[in-house]
């Protein structure tokens, strides 16, 4: 089977623990109140106008993601008053 016959629903689990593994480095930076669903939804927030992502931008997009981004992310979602 080729990765991008794969469904995300077979890859929740796996998304979820890169996603955990993102949050705890994000810890161990100093962002203490960080989860694996904040990870989650600061990088998946431009896959609603894209649809779904190849496995491989995926990943990258999880593991890439700097703590400025985030914070960016969390700056506005306040300024636009997204439930955080």
């Amino acid at each position: 089977m080729e990765s991008a016959d794969w469904e995300y629903d077979e890859l929740s689990a796996d998304i979820e623990a890169m996603c955990d593994s993102k949050a705890e480095e994000f810890r161990l930076l100093g962002y203490e109140y960080v989860t694996g669903k904040d990870i989650w939804e600061c990088v998946s927030r431009s896959y609603a106008k894209e649809g779904k992502p190849p496995l491989h931008k995926l990943v990258n997009d999880i593991y890439s993601l700097k703590a400025g981004t985030y914070m960016n992310y969390l700056t506005i979602s306040a300024y636009r008053g997204l439930n955080l």
